[in-house]
Protein backbone atom coordinates (compact mmCIF):
# COMPACT_ATOMS: atom_id res chain seq x y z
CA UNK A 1 0.00 0.00 0.00
CA UNK A 2 1.52 3.74 -1.20
CA UNK A 3 1.37 6.73 0.92
CA UNK A 4 2.35 10.39 0.26
CA UNK A 5 3.01 13.48 2.49
CA UNK A 6 3.05 16.79 0.93
CA UNK A 7 4.17 14.71 -2.24
CA UNK A 8 6.90 12.86 -1.24
CA UNK A 9 6.60 8.90 -0.60
CA UNK A 10 5.77 7.68 3.11
CA UNK A 11 5.20 5.08 4.98
CA UNK A 12 1.53 4.27 6.30
CA UNK A 13 2.03 4.99 9.75
CA UNK A 14 3.75 8.21 8.57
CA UNK A 15 0.46 9.33 6.60
CA UNK A 16 -1.68 8.68 9.30
CA UNK A 17 -0.30 10.14 11.97
CA UNK A 18 0.03 13.45 9.15
CA UNK A 19 -3.59 13.15 9.11
CA UNK A 20 -4.19 13.13 12.56
CA UNK A 21 -2.08 16.38 12.63
CA UNK A 22 -4.00 17.86 9.99
CA UNK A 23 -7.53 16.97 10.94
CA UNK A 24 -6.43 17.43 14.81
CA UNK A 25 -5.40 21.05 13.81
CA UNK A 26 -8.95 21.89 11.76
CA UNK A 27 -12.08 23.91 13.14
CA UNK A 28 -14.38 22.91 10.35
CA UNK A 29 -13.56 19.79 8.79
CA UNK A 30 -15.57 17.96 6.06
CA UNK A 31 -15.81 13.79 5.55
CA UNK A 32 -16.58 13.97 1.95
CA UNK A 33 -16.70 11.41 -1.10
CA UNK A 34 -17.82 8.55 0.66
CA UNK A 35 -17.91 6.32 -2.49
CA UNK A 36 -16.76 3.24 -0.05
CA UNK A 37 -17.99 0.10 0.80
CA UNK A 38 -20.49 -0.07 4.10
CA UNK A 39 -17.33 -0.97 6.67
CA UNK A 40 -15.31 2.17 5.63
CA UNK A 41 -19.14 4.74 5.54
CA UNK A 42 -19.39 3.00 9.25
CA UNK A 43 -15.72 4.14 10.18
CA UNK A 44 -15.87 7.71 8.49
CA UNK A 45 -19.12 8.12 10.84
CA UNK A 46 -17.50 7.28 13.47
CA UNK A 47 -14.41 10.17 12.68
CA UNK A 48 -16.93 12.62 11.56
CA UNK A 49 -18.58 12.18 15.25
CA UNK A 50 -15.18 12.13 17.32
CA UNK A 51 -13.77 15.54 14.89
CA UNK A 52 -17.12 17.32 14.87
CA UNK A 53 -17.35 17.00 11.25
CA UNK A 54 -19.71 17.07 8.31
CA UNK A 55 -20.05 14.60 5.81
CA UNK A 56 -21.63 14.84 2.24
CA UNK A 57 -21.27 11.46 -0.32
CA UNK A 58 -20.46 12.69 -3.96
CA UNK A 59 -23.94 10.95 -4.80
CA UNK A 60 -25.63 13.81 -3.00
CA UNK A 61 -27.10 15.88 -6.01
CA UNK A 62 -28.64 12.25 -7.00
CA UNK A 63 -29.85 11.50 -3.41
CA UNK A 64 -31.40 14.57 -2.63
CA UNK A 65 -33.79 15.03 -5.71
CA UNK A 66 -35.20 11.68 -4.69
CA UNK A 67 -35.16 12.55 -0.82
CA UNK A 68 -36.89 15.96 -1.43
CA UNK A 69 -39.33 15.01 -3.48
CA UNK A 70 -39.91 11.78 -1.15
CA UNK A 71 -40.17 14.37 1.91
CA UNK A 72 -42.97 16.73 -0.08
CA UNK A 73 -45.42 13.63 -0.81
CA UNK A 74 -43.54 10.23 -1.14
CA UNK A 75 -43.20 7.60 -3.97
CA UNK A 76 -44.89 4.68 -5.39
CA UNK A 77 -41.92 2.60 -6.28
CA UNK A 78 -40.96 -0.84 -7.69
CA UNK A 79 -38.08 -3.03 -8.40
CA UNK A 80 -35.89 -4.01 -11.40
CA UNK A 81 -37.46 -7.90 -11.23
CA UNK A 82 -41.28 -6.68 -11.06
CA UNK A 83 -40.62 -4.10 -13.79
CA UNK A 84 -39.12 -6.98 -16.03
CA UNK A 85 -41.47 -9.81 -14.92
CA UNK A 86 -44.49 -7.80 -14.92
CA UNK A 87 -44.79 -4.52 -16.93
CA UNK A 88 -46.41 -4.12 -20.15
CA UNK A 89 -45.84 -0.53 -20.25
CA UNK A 90 -42.32 1.23 -19.30
CA UNK A 91 -41.55 4.94 -20.10
CA UNK A 92 -37.88 5.72 -19.79
CA UNK A 93 -36.79 9.17 -19.19
CA UNK A 94 -33.75 11.18 -20.55
CA UNK A 95 -30.60 9.56 -21.34
CA UNK A 96 -29.15 7.99 -18.52
CA UNK A 97 -31.33 4.59 -18.34
CA UNK A 98 -29.82 4.12 -21.55
CA UNK A 99 -26.14 3.55 -20.43
CA UNK A 100 -26.57 0.59 -18.82
CA UNK A 101 -27.57 -3.33 -19.35
CA UNK A 102 -31.33 -2.79 -17.84
CA UNK A 103 -33.25 -1.37 -20.90
CA UNK A 104 -32.45 -4.20 -23.44
CA UNK A 105 -33.01 -6.68 -20.74
CA UNK A 106 -36.78 -5.51 -20.29
CA UNK A 107 -36.70 -5.22 -24.30
CA UNK A 108 -35.89 -8.62 -24.74
CA UNK A 109 -38.26 -9.76 -22.69
CA UNK A 110 -42.26 -9.74 -22.17
CA UNK A 111 -44.59 -9.78 -18.85
CA UNK A 112 -44.73 -13.53 -17.16
CA UNK A 113 -46.53 -13.17 -13.92
CA UNK A 114 -49.72 -10.71 -12.99
CA UNK A 115 -52.27 -9.35 -15.00
CA UNK A 116 -50.45 -8.46 -17.73
CA UNK A 117 -48.73 -11.90 -18.15
CA UNK A 118 -48.41 -13.06 -21.75
CA UNK A 119 -49.19 -9.44 -23.31
CA UNK A 120 -47.02 -7.62 -25.10
CA UNK A 121 -44.83 -4.65 -23.88
CA UNK A 122 -44.39 -1.06 -24.70
CA UNK A 123 -41.57 0.48 -24.49
CA UNK A 124 -41.92 4.46 -24.56
CA UNK A 125 -39.58 7.33 -24.05
CA UNK A 126 -39.53 11.06 -23.36
CA UNK A 127 -36.17 13.30 -23.84
CA UNK A 128 -33.73 10.31 -24.44
CA UNK A 129 -31.83 8.92 -27.52
CA UNK A 130 -33.37 7.72 -31.01
CA UNK A 131 -31.64 4.66 -30.10
CA UNK A 132 -32.60 2.56 -33.25
CA UNK A 133 -31.21 -0.73 -31.78
CA UNK A 134 -34.53 -1.16 -29.11
CA UNK A 135 -37.93 -0.35 -30.43
CA UNK A 136 -39.87 1.91 -29.06
CA UNK A 137 -41.90 5.09 -29.32
CA UNK A 138 -39.86 8.02 -28.93
CA UNK A 139 -41.50 11.93 -27.66
CA UNK A 140 -39.08 15.14 -27.38
CA UNK A 141 -38.38 16.38 -24.47
CA UNK A 142 -39.64 20.10 -24.02
CA UNK A 143 -37.38 23.16 -24.36
CA UNK A 144 -37.28 23.60 -20.54
CA UNK A 145 -36.09 20.10 -20.12
CA UNK A 146 -37.63 17.35 -18.13
CA UNK A 147 -39.19 18.82 -15.28
CA UNK A 148 -41.05 21.06 -17.42
CA UNK A 149 -41.89 18.11 -19.82
CA UNK A 150 -43.35 16.10 -17.19
CA UNK A 151 -45.45 19.16 -16.11
CA UNK A 152 -47.08 19.22 -19.88
CA UNK A 153 -47.43 15.50 -19.81
CA UNK A 154 -49.31 15.37 -15.91
CA UNK A 155 -51.65 18.08 -17.66
CA UNK A 156 -52.60 16.60 -20.87
CA UNK A 157 -52.70 13.28 -18.09
CA UNK A 158 -55.08 15.02 -15.71
CA UNK A 159 -57.04 16.73 -18.82
CA UNK A 160 -55.92 20.16 -17.74
CA UNK A 161 -54.42 20.08 -21.80
CA UNK A 162 -56.28 19.00 -24.25
CA UNK A 163 -55.30 18.35 -28.15
CA UNK A 164 -53.92 16.11 -30.68
CA UNK A 165 -50.14 16.80 -29.32
CA UNK A 166 -47.91 14.06 -28.75
CA UNK A 167 -47.95 14.19 -25.37
CA UNK A 168 -51.79 13.41 -24.94
CA UNK A 169 -50.75 10.28 -27.35
CA UNK A 170 -48.03 9.20 -24.32
CA UNK A 171 -50.81 10.18 -21.71
CA UNK A 172 -53.31 7.62 -23.65
CA UNK A 173 -50.74 4.60 -23.52
CA UNK A 174 -50.07 5.27 -20.13
CA UNK A 175 -53.47 4.86 -18.57
CA UNK A 176 -53.50 1.91 -20.99
CA UNK A 177 -51.12 0.11 -19.26
CA UNK A 178 -52.30 -2.62 -16.96
CA UNK A 179 -48.71 -2.34 -14.76
CA UNK A 180 -46.56 0.37 -15.98
CA UNK A 181 -43.27 2.02 -14.87
CA UNK A 182 -41.59 5.08 -15.56
CA UNK A 183 -37.45 4.59 -15.32
CA UNK A 184 -35.41 7.33 -14.27
CA UNK A 185 -32.11 8.72 -13.09
CA UNK A 186 -32.92 11.34 -9.90
CA UNK A 187 -29.62 13.37 -10.81
CA UNK A 188 -31.10 13.91 -14.65
CA UNK A 189 -34.93 14.70 -13.84
CA UNK A 190 -33.63 16.61 -10.97
CA UNK A 191 -35.75 16.99 -7.60
CA UNK A 192 -39.17 19.14 -9.69
CA UNK A 193 -38.65 16.70 -12.13
CA UNK A 194 -39.03 13.94 -9.53
CA UNK A 195 -41.82 15.27 -7.75
CA UNK A 196 -43.93 16.24 -10.72
CA UNK A 197 -42.80 12.16 -11.86
CA UNK A 198 -44.35 11.20 -8.43
CA UNK A 199 -47.61 13.17 -9.00
CA UNK A 200 -48.03 11.52 -12.64
CA UNK A 201 -47.83 8.58 -11.07
CA UNK A 202 -50.28 9.08 -8.54
CA UNK A 203 -52.22 10.34 -11.06
CA UNK A 204 -52.26 7.25 -12.96
CA UNK A 205 -53.06 5.10 -9.93
CA UNK A 206 -56.68 6.30 -10.18
CA UNK A 207 -56.93 4.28 -13.02
CA UNK A 208 -54.26 1.84 -13.12
CA UNK A 209 -51.38 0.51 -11.56
CA UNK A 210 -48.14 2.66 -12.26
CA UNK A 211 -44.78 2.64 -10.28
CA UNK A 212 -41.52 3.98 -10.24
CA UNK A 213 -37.92 2.40 -10.56
CA UNK A 214 -35.36 5.30 -9.91
CA UNK A 215 -31.58 4.00 -11.22
CA UNK A 216 -29.44 4.52 -8.34
CA UNK A 217 -25.83 6.40 -8.60
CA UNK A 218 -23.01 4.65 -9.14
CA UNK A 219 -21.19 5.90 -5.87
CA UNK A 220 -22.43 4.18 -3.52
CA UNK A 221 -25.13 6.84 -2.26
CA UNK A 222 -27.76 4.52 -1.92
CA UNK A 223 -25.41 2.42 0.56
CA UNK A 224 -24.76 5.80 2.50
CA UNK A 225 -28.43 6.78 2.81
CA UNK A 226 -29.29 3.62 4.58
CA UNK A 227 -26.09 3.35 6.62
CA UNK A 228 -26.81 6.90 7.46
CA UNK A 229 -30.55 6.23 8.40
CA UNK A 230 -29.41 3.29 10.91
CA UNK A 231 -26.37 5.10 12.35
CA UNK A 232 -28.27 8.80 12.51
CA UNK A 233 -32.10 8.33 11.74
CA UNK A 234 -30.79 11.00 9.00
CA UNK A 235 -29.94 11.55 5.71
CA UNK A 236 -26.33 11.69 4.79
CA UNK A 237 -25.68 15.26 4.72
CA UNK A 238 -24.85 15.35 8.75
CA UNK A 239 -23.33 17.20 10.76
CA UNK A 240 -21.43 16.14 14.42
CA UNK A 241 -20.38 20.15 15.36
CA UNK A 242 -23.08 20.24 18.69
CA UNK A 243 -22.15 16.76 19.56
CA UNK A 244 -25.24 15.19 18.16
CA UNK A 245 -26.31 14.79 14.39
CA UNK A 246 -27.97 17.52 12.16
CA UNK A 247 -29.57 17.00 9.41
CA UNK A 248 -29.23 19.85 6.85
CA UNK A 249 -28.40 19.67 2.90
CA UNK A 250 -27.46 23.14 2.60
CA UNK A 251 -25.41 23.50 5.33
CA UNK A 252 -23.65 20.46 4.82
CA UNK A 253 -23.30 20.92 0.92
CA UNK A 254 -19.32 20.20 1.05
CA UNK A 255 -19.22 21.93 -2.33
CA UNK A 256 -20.65 24.96 -0.58
CA UNK A 257 -19.17 24.63 2.64
CA UNK A 258 -15.40 24.72 0.91
CA UNK A 259 -16.03 27.74 -1.84
CA UNK A 260 -17.53 29.65 0.67
CA UNK A 261 -14.33 29.04 3.08
CA UNK A 262 -16.33 27.78 5.94
CA UNK A 263 -14.24 24.50 5.69
CA UNK A 264 -10.92 24.38 6.18
CA UNK A 265 -9.79 20.99 5.89
CA UNK A 266 -10.89 17.89 4.33
CA UNK A 267 -10.94 14.37 3.88
CA UNK A 268 -11.92 13.00 0.72
CA UNK A 269 -13.05 9.08 1.11
CA UNK A 270 -13.12 7.07 -2.62
CA UNK A 271 -12.13 3.49 -2.10
CA UNK A 272 -14.42 3.06 -5.23
CA UNK A 273 -14.05 5.43 -8.06
CA UNK A 274 -15.70 8.58 -7.77
CA UNK A 275 -15.58 12.00 -9.91
CA UNK A 276 -12.80 14.15 -8.63
CA UNK A 277 -13.57 17.50 -6.53
CA UNK A 278 -11.93 20.61 -8.24
CA UNK A 279 -11.14 21.47 -4.53
CA UNK A 280 -9.00 18.58 -4.60
CA UNK A 281 -5.02 19.87 -3.76
CA UNK A 282 -6.36 23.15 -3.16
CA UNK A 283 -7.71 22.34 0.37
CA UNK A 284 -5.81 20.80 3.08
CA UNK A 285 -7.44 17.46 2.24
CA UNK A 286 -6.13 13.55 3.48
CA UNK A 287 -7.56 11.64 0.52
CA UNK A 288 -8.04 7.73 0.82
CA UNK A 289 -8.75 6.89 -2.32
CA UNK A 290 -8.57 2.68 -4.39
CA UNK A 291 -4.97 1.79 -5.37
CA UNK A 292 -4.62 2.62 -9.00
CA UNK A 293 -7.46 5.42 -9.06
CA UNK A 294 -6.46 8.79 -10.51
CA UNK A 295 -5.74 10.26 -7.07
CA UNK A 296 -3.54 7.50 -6.23
CA UNK A 297 -0.35 10.12 -6.77
CA UNK A 298 1.19 12.07 -4.35
CA UNK A 299 0.29 15.78 -5.91
CA UNK A 300 -3.68 15.24 -5.41
CA UNK A 301 -4.12 16.14 -2.10
CA UNK A 302 -1.39 16.97 0.80
CA UNK A 303 -1.86 13.33 2.35
CA UNK A 304 -2.72 10.51 -0.15
CA UNK A 305 -3.37 6.91 1.40
CA UNK A 306 -3.99 3.98 -1.24
CA UNK A 307 -5.93 1.24 -0.17
CA UNK A 308 -7.40 -2.05 -1.62
CA UNK A 309 -10.90 -1.61 -4.10
CA UNK A 310 -14.02 -3.64 -2.88
CA UNK A 311 -14.97 -5.70 -4.98
CA UNK A 312 -11.37 -5.90 -6.78
CA UNK A 313 -8.62 -6.65 -3.79
CA UNK A 314 -10.80 -6.67 -1.00
CA UNK A 315 -14.44 -7.95 0.00
CA UNK A 316 -16.64 -5.54 0.91
CA UNK A 317 -20.37 -5.06 1.64
CA UNK A 318 -21.78 -2.64 -1.28
CA UNK A 319 -24.80 -1.28 -3.16
CA UNK A 320 -26.15 -4.42 -5.29
CA UNK A 321 -27.83 -2.10 -7.81
CA UNK A 322 -29.52 -5.75 -9.46
CA UNK A 323 -31.05 -7.03 -6.46
CA UNK A 324 -31.39 -3.56 -4.83
CA UNK A 325 -30.19 -4.50 -1.37
CA UNK A 326 -26.54 -4.07 0.31
CA UNK A 327 -24.57 -6.93 -0.35
CA UNK A 328 -21.26 -8.46 0.42
CA UNK A 329 -18.70 -8.40 -2.39
CA UNK A 330 -15.90 -11.40 -3.14
CA UNK A 331 -12.90 -9.70 -4.33
CA UNK A 332 -12.14 -10.57 -7.77
CA UNK A 333 -7.77 -11.24 -6.73
CA UNK A 334 -7.82 -11.18 -3.16
CA UNK A 335 -4.16 -9.39 -1.48
CA UNK A 336 -2.87 -7.88 1.87
CA UNK A 337 -4.08 -4.16 0.75
CA UNK A 338 -5.20 -2.22 3.90
CA UNK A 339 -8.89 -1.98 4.06
CA UNK A 340 -10.34 1.97 4.18
CA UNK A 341 -12.39 1.34 7.14
CA UNK A 342 -9.07 0.14 8.67
CA UNK A 343 -7.13 3.20 8.18
CA UNK A 344 -10.09 5.63 9.07
CA UNK A 345 -9.88 4.15 12.72
CA UNK A 346 -6.66 3.82 12.81
CA UNK A 347 -6.94 7.77 12.34
CA UNK A 348 -9.90 8.06 14.87
CA UNK A 349 -7.95 5.94 17.50
CA UNK A 350 -4.88 8.32 17.35
CA UNK A 351 -7.26 11.13 17.79
CA UNK A 352 -8.46 9.48 20.88
CA UNK A 353 -4.93 9.60 21.89
CA UNK A 354 -4.23 12.50 21.53
CA UNK A 355 -7.58 14.04 23.07
CA UNK A 356 -9.02 15.12 19.94
CA UNK A 357 -12.56 14.85 20.33
CA UNK A 358 -16.20 16.57 19.29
Amino acid sequence: MAAWVKGGAADVDAAVEAAVDLLAASRVPVLAGLSAEVSALRAAYRLAETLGASLDPVSGPSLYAELGALSVGGAMTTTRAETVGRADVVLILGNRPWDGDLIPEIAAATPSRGRAAGAERSLLSLGGPQNGATRHVAYAAEAGGLAVSLGHLRAFAKGHLAGEAAYADLARRLFAAQYGVVVYDPEEVGERGVEMLQGLIRDLNESTRFFALALADPFQGRAAVQLSAWTTGQAPRVGFGRHQPEHDPWRFDSARQIASGEADAALWLASLPAPRPDWLGRLPTVAIVGEGSPEAAGETAEIVITVGVPGQSVGGALWNERRGVIAYTEPKAATDAQTAAGVLARIRDRLIEKGVSC
